[in-house]
């Protein structure tokens, strides 16, 4: 992507390179329990760029743990993203194959006006699920 000034940009927020470890789950019922490893990439306060080995599809609903602490925007990113357990609540919007059993995934950050969208709840009840049967 050309940065000339004057061209337009497409993103809303400014992305930072951003390299930690993460963890995730995917939202679904065979995949909750399994928490994944990978590292982030990117980020702005709409989403995250990252590299894991698990294959998600596109539209998967994703728990990802990260370190946001070291993020001056993170304050302001916690108030408007959906937050459960510690963990941001996003969408698969982009996936592409790497290196053999590795993947570079755009994650746009599901907003808290979202959370009640019948295509989410569904995917996140597994979360509840999961939790109470571990804490019983």
């Amino acid at each position: 992507m050309n940065n000339t000034f004057g061209e337009d940009e497409r993103r809303s927020f400014v992305r930072l390179d951003y390299s930690v470890p993460l963890g995730f789950k995917i939202c679904k019922k065979e995949t909750i329990s399994k928490l994944c490893a990978g590292y982030s990439v990117n980020i702005s306060q709409s989403g995250i760029f990252c590299n894991i080995r698990e294959k998600v599809n596109l539209d998967d609903i994703l728990w990802l743990s990260f370190d946001r602490a070291t993020l001056d925007f993170c304050k302001e990113l916690e108030k408007r993203v959906l937050i459960y357990q510690n963990g941001i609540i996003g969408n698969v919007t982009r996936v592409e194959a790497e290196e053999i059993g590795s993947y570079s995934i755009g994650i746009r950050f599901i907003t808290r006006e979202e959370r009640n969208l019948g295509n989410i709840y569904p995917q996140v009840y597994f979360f509840e699920k999961d939790f109470k049967a571990k804490h019983e």
